[in-house]
């Protein structure tokens, strides 16, 4: 039963008070079980940031491409809960999946239910998800769990590891590193695996997964800091494409070939890598980040025909989503890893909601080591 009440209420064991002043707010009132007095407390209105794609994504992007904006949410309605971004995600297939011109920017976001008419999502509780570059999103709770990126809670909240772990080692890049080279390339003790980006989110944690299984890893990066930092992981070679002759070093560090590939850049990288592969090796193609900022001719490699011939090499492109019914083993098994101890991670952290366009482009010119974060 609702009961309506002017000006200051008492109120006893009253299941609903609506209480209206005089200015004709309304405030809801949960049950009480004592006598007290309400004080008035007026509802406020949310109101929102978000970036929209003014421009469409060629070639590099620029602040140009994004139009920055704010609007004023709804009062929320049954079944709805409202979450406020804490960390966002620039990765670099936003340069490719961004969405489309005139429409909000997509992009994973850690955040937290401020407000909720849902019994399914409290408040207080953490969420991940696609709800793109916006700093507060109105949801409904009849989430179809369709894909990785679909809103869902945050399946860890643990005192020893950050929130932002749930946009990295323990979210999409961390599952991505851990079914595409365990289910893809099946990494065998005593072989050798050659991971592209190595001093990215997804790179860094394939070496370290590999060197789990008993592998020889080697990463090919591009600055020496990154090279520095991935040693102190394990990896047992790393490799500054910048500044090595690729082809010359890797014949150095793997004299007796390749057996798996973890490919993130495709292009001529590939094809040297490729060349100097193990028969019956195993490529699992994740990115190809060399060809994501060209506007109009795509990079040029040397054909690798004959290397799959020879060698009868086994190549696979795959998406993370595939394995979205084993997602929970993924995460399980990273975060076991990282309480042992075997697995370490590092975060590039950004502050300001403003700035997300600049994280982005930043993560696409390769300045980020480890996982690129912004946090609001």
């Amino acid at each position: 039963m609702i009961r309506t009440y002017k000006n200051d209420a008492t109120f006893y064991n009253l299941e609903i008070v609506r209480f209206i002043t005089s200015k004709k707010d309304v405030v809801i009132v949960q049950k009480r079980n004592y006598q007290g007095y309400f004080k008035y407390q007026p509802t406020k209105m949310v109101l929102a940031k978000k970036f929209v794609l003014v421009k469409p994504l060629n070639g590099m992007p620029t602040n140009e491409n994004f139009e920055l904006v704010q609007e004023e949410l709804p009062e929320l309605t049954e079944g709805e809960f409202l979450v406020e971004a804490i960390y966002f995600s620039p990765d670099p297939y936003l340069r490719l999946f961004g969405g489309a011109v005139n429409q909000t920017m997509k992009g994973l976001q850690v955040g937290k239910i401020i407000d909720s008419k849902s019994n399914k999502f409290p408040i207080g509780k953490y969420m991940v998800g696609d709800f793109g570059w916006r700093t507060h999103t109105i949801w409904k709770d009849d989430i179809p769990k369709t894909n990785w990126s679909s809103p869902h809670l945050l399946p860890f909240e643990a005192d020893d590891v950050p929130l932002s772990l749930g946009l990295g080692i323990l979210g999409m890049p961390g599952n991505t590193a851990y079914f595409g080279l365990l289910e893809i390339c099946q990494p065998q003790p005593g072989e050798t695996v050659v991971v592209t980006t190595a001093g990215g989110a997804v790179g860094s944690h394939v070496g370290q997964i590999a060197k789990i299984k008993g592998c020889t890893v080697i990463g090919v990066t591009s600055s020496n800091a990154k090279a520095e930092w991935l040693q102190t992981l394990g990896f047992d070679y790393v490799i500054n494409y910048k500044t090595d002759n690729l082809q010359t070093a890797l014949a150095k560090a793997a004299p007796n070939g390749i057996d798996c590939y973890f490919d993130n850049v495709g292009g001529e990288q590939s094809s040297i890598i490729i060349k100097q592969m193990n028969v019956g090796g195993r490529i699992a193609v994740c990115g190809a980040i060399s060809s994501y900022n060209t506007q109009e001719k795509e990079p040029k490699a040397t054909m690798v025909q004959l290397a799959f011939l020879k060698s009868r090499l086994r190549m696979r492109g795959f998406w993370v989503s595939e394995f979205l019914d084993k997602w929970g083993e993924g995460i399980t098994e990273n975060l076991k890893w990282i309480r042992e101890g075997k697995l370490k991670y590092k975060e590039t952290i950004l502050d300001g909601f403003e700035n997300l366009p600049n994280a982005l482009i930043s993560v696409l010119n390769g300045e980020n080591i480890g996982k690129a974060i912004l946090k609001v």
